[in-house]
C-alpha cells in the first residue's frame, strides 16, 4: 500500500508537469519571441541601452491589439514599445545603475485569444538572458594603409597611457592621445602585405587588417666617415611628402657608442629632413633603415 501510494503521487506530479510544460508550449507556439540585442554593449556616457526584440503572433485566434511585450529585469516589469524599425519589434531604453556593467532580463508577452467567444488570456516568455556593457572596445582604424614610418591612429574607448599596438606579432610604437585615441608608428615590417592589428599582444583586442605599403628613401651621404666629437649632417629625403603625424624614419646601429644622433622625423608635409651625427667613440659599423628599398638602407660610418 506504502509504495502504491507513491507510485500515485509520482503519477499526479509528472501529470501536472506535463499539463505545465503543455501551456508553456502553447503560448510559444501562439507567439514568436526573438531576442534582438546583443550580447554586448559600448558603454555611454548615460548609461541608458536599448533592449529590443521581436514578438510575432502566430495563433489566428489572437484577439486584435492584446499582445503586451514586457521587458523583466531585477523582477520589475516595463511595457516595451513598438519600434521604428519594423514590424512586431518592441523597444526599451534602459538606465543601468551606477556600479552595474551587466545585467540580466527575459521577455514576458502576454495576449489574449478568442475561441467560440470565450476570450482566455495567455502568456509567453524567453529564457534569462545577460549583458554584458563593455567600457573598454576599438571603433575602427584612421586608414586601413600606410608605408613603414607613417603615424596612424585608433579610435576606440577605454585607451590607457599602458597600451601597445601590435601588427601580427611584432610591437608599434604607441603614442597615448586620449582614452578615446590612440597612435602608432608602423613598424619596420615587411613592405607589400597585409597584417593583424591588434592591441595589447598578437592574441589581444582585435582592430582590423592593414596594408603596410612599400617606399624608397635617398639618404646624402650614403656613408660617414669622422672623428670622435665631430657633427656631420645627414639628409634623408622621400619621394612623397609625410603625412599628418609626419613619418619616423627607424634607425638603428650595431655601434650605438659610437654614433650620437636624434631620433629622425620627416615632418608633415615635407619631404626632408636633415639631422646632426656626431662620432663617439673609435669604431666601425653602419647604420640601418628597415623597410625600405629592398627591405633595408644600410649606411656605413667610421668613428676615428
Amino acid at each position: 500500500m506504502h509504495n502504491s501510494r507513491i507510485s500515485h503521487a509520482r503519477r499526479f506530479v509528472l501529470f501536472l508537469c506535463a499539463a505545465f510544460g503543455l501551456v508553456l508550449l502553447s503560448g510559444c507556439e501562439e507567439v514568436k519571441i526573438n531576442d534582438l540585442t546583443p550580447s554586448s554593449l559600448a558603454e555611454n556616457p548615460s548609461q541608458i541601452y536599448t533592449i529590443s526584440m521581436r514578438a510575432t503572433p502566430k495563433a489566428t485566434s489572437m484577439v486584435a491589439g492584446s499582445l503586451v511585450p514586457r521587458l523583466v529585469i531585477d523582477g520589475k516589469n516595463y511595457t516595451m514599445t513598438p519600434s521604428p524599425l519594423g514590424q512586431d519589434i518592441y523597444d526599451f531604453d534602459y538606465q543601468l545603475p551606477p556600479g552595474r556593467n551587466q545585467l540580466a532580463y527575459y521577455f514576458l508577452v502576454t495576449f489574449q485569444l478568442e475561441n467560440n467567444g470565450v476570450i482566455t488570456s495567455r502568456e509567453a516568455y524567453t529564457p534569462v538572458r545577460s549583458i554584458n556593457v563593455v567600457g573598454r572596445y576599438v571603433l575602427s582604424l584612421e586608414v586601413n594603409r600606410a608605408p613603414v614610418g607613417a603615424k596612424v591612429s585608433v579610435l576606440g574607448r577605454g585607451f590607457t597611457s599602458e597600451d601597445v599596438v601590435y601588427l601580427d606579432s611584432t610591437p608599434a610604437r604607441t603614442v597615448f592621445e586620449s582614452p578615446n585615441a590612440l597612435g602608432f608608428f608602423v613598424p619596420a615590417v615587411e613592405p607589400n602585405r597585409n597584417y593583424r592589428v591588434s592591441l595589447g599582444g598578437p592574441s589581444g583586442s582585435p582592430v582590423g587588417t592593414f596594408r603596410v605599403d612599400g617606399g624608397s628613401v635617398t639618404v646624402f651621404p650614403n656613408s660617414l666617415s669622422l672623428r670622435g666629437g665631430e657633427i656631420r649632417t645627414l639628409t634623408f629625403s622621400i619621394p612623397n611628402i609625410a603625412p599628418p603625424g609626419g613619418l619616423l624614419l627607424d634607425l638603428t646601429t650595431d655601434v650605438p657608442e659610437s654614433v650620437i644622433m636624434p631620433e629622425v622625423m620627416v615632418p608633415a608635409g615635407q619631404t626632408t629632413i636633415t639631422v646632426n651625427v656626431q662620432g663617439g667613440r673609435p669604431g666601425s659599423g653602419s647604420l640601418f633603415l628597415k623597410g625600405y628599398g629592398a627591405g633595408e638602407v644600410t649606411i656605413p660610418v667610421t668613428v676615428k
